[in-house]
């Protein structure tokens, strides 16, 4: 997610590594300035970050760690504006959030993601109001949204907004919802109606949060529209969507300091748990290449329960994990969203996180196979994969629509897994593990910036 920027401080760092001198100092500075600008960063923000980062150094001794310990703290002043970060939930329910932004923006499915994560991650009772019917489609859009979230709906075509949002603020207060979340209508472009029927929706809903869903793609762009959103109608924090397509990362580091509103969200991919807060010691650890732990055992224990973790972690001891076992727990990797997003969390794997792109744990060919293989099985042969000789190898391949070939070998996968499995949790497993990531960074990752 954060490539592009990560990159930029490896490279700099990289000027100052071996020297410790005025001149070496200066080479890093230029080569900093000029990533930044490259990765689409306001030349106003590279400029004070340079100039603040130069005194910082400077005041303690150059160096490489009195580079890093400069850099991190004022990328961590920049990314930090007036406000929360997170999430905070009215003293009185409902919670009234209005989702604002300009067409195209990724608006209706971050409404979606954000009902998703105040479902399944906060355990929230969630309406949806869909207000936004300027844009064709779009209630039809959220409506199909809802259902896959499983959140319930206010939805009127005939209706006109003002009367969607009155029937869901009843609704939400009637039926005890913790979470109201508003889709409102955009605009291809900013104009005087679309400010005129959000201020009128605004003073309607009197709202806890105003979030602008800005478009990473847009680059500085994002951060125009978003003062303007803020000066015309107020917006309490902006949603960062679509950071992982091929944008250079450079938005995050302005739009909170130039709009002064925090960032508060960022969404990364197109699953619906693909949304996480925005936290600024959190971000800068990441942009440094030290990962976010914190971050990924909120993540994934809201999603991994914990008894059901150890129960399957005793069975891998003992060498009994099975295919319903499997089943079961790619379910809940589904759960977790990206895993490219995952990966880049624990330190120094964000370089293998950009190797291999991303899994597909919906559509991937080969899941879809094993899935095929593991439902031709009898529940016996889910529990004891050792019973399965060569004439039920060859039903199942026949139920699965494989060739027997392609079972024998997505066996002899799960095997293999299942024995790195157990072995990992045993004794010394820890050690095992950082041996294997030495061996992953030997295949040209790039080692980790901090130490």
């Amino acid at each position: 997610m954060f490539d592009t920027l990560t990159e930029s401080f490896r490279s700099a760092i990289n000027k100052i590594r071996f020297h410790d001198d005025e001149k070496a100092l200066k080479k890093a500075l230029t080569e900093l300035k000029k990533s930044l600008l490259k990765a689409d960063v306001h030349h106003k923000v590279v400029k004070e970050l340079i100039t603040q980062v130069e005194k910082d150094v400077k005041a303690v001794g150059i160096g490489r760690d009195a580079f890093l310990n400069a850099l991190a703290k004022r990328l961590k002043d920049i990314l930090t504006a007036k406000g929360n970060q997170g999430f905070v939930f009215a003293p009185k329910p409902p919670t009234v959030v209005l989702m604002t932004g300009l067409q195209g923006s990724g608006k209706t499915t971050t409404t979606g993601k954000f009902a998703y994560m105040l479902k399944e991650h906060k355990k929230k009772k969630v309406l949806v109001a869909a207000a936004d019917l300027q844009r064709v489609a779009a209630v039809e859009q959220l409506r199909q949204i809802t259902q896959q979230v499983g959140v319930d709906l206010v939805a009127d075509e005939n209706a006109t907004p003002y009367e969607i949002v009155k029937e869901a603020l009843k609704k939400a207060k009637d039926g005890l919802y913790d979470v109201l979340l508003i889709d409102t209508a955009g605009r291809l472009a900013i104009d005087e109606e679309l400010m005129d029927e959000l201020a009128k929706i605004k003073e309607i809903a009197n709202p806890d949060e105003i979030f602008y869903v800005a478009d990473a793609m847009t680059g500085v762009d994002a951060v125009r529209t978003a003062a303007t959103f803020n000066e015309k109608i107020g917006i309490t924090g902006v949603i960062l969507s679509k950071y992982d397509a091929d944008s250079k990362g450079g938005v995050a580091l302005g739009i909170a300091h130039q709009v002064g509103v925090p960032l508060r969200f960022i969404g990364s991919g197109e699953k619906m748990p693909d949304l996480e807060p925005f936290i600024p010691d959190r971000i800068v650890s990441r942009l440094m290449g030290a990962g976010d732990i914190e971050g990924l055992i909120e993540k994934t224990s809201a999603i991994i329960d914990e008894k059901s973790a150890k129960k399957i972690n005793k069975k891998i001891k003992k060498g009994q994990f099975n295919f319903n076992d499997f089943l079961e727990q790619l379910e809940q990797m589904k759960k977790l969203g990206s895993m490219k997003s995952i990966i880049s969390m624990i330190p120094g794997m964000s370089g293998i996180a950009k190797q291999i792109g991303d899994i597909d744990l919906e559509n991937s060919k080969e899941l879809k196979h094993i899935k095929a293989m593991i439902n031709s099985m009898t529940p016996k042969e889910r529990e004891n994969p050792d019973l399965l000789n060569n004439s039920r190898k060859r039903r199942i391949a026949k139920g699965a629509g494989l060739d027997q070939m392609q079972v024998n070998r997505v066996l002899k996968q799960f095997k293999q897994a299942a024995k790195m499995a157990k072995r990992l949790s045993g004794k010394g497993g820890m050690k095992q593990m950082q041996e294997i990531m030495k061996q992953l960074k030997g295949g040209g990752i790039p080692p980790n910036l901090m130490r």
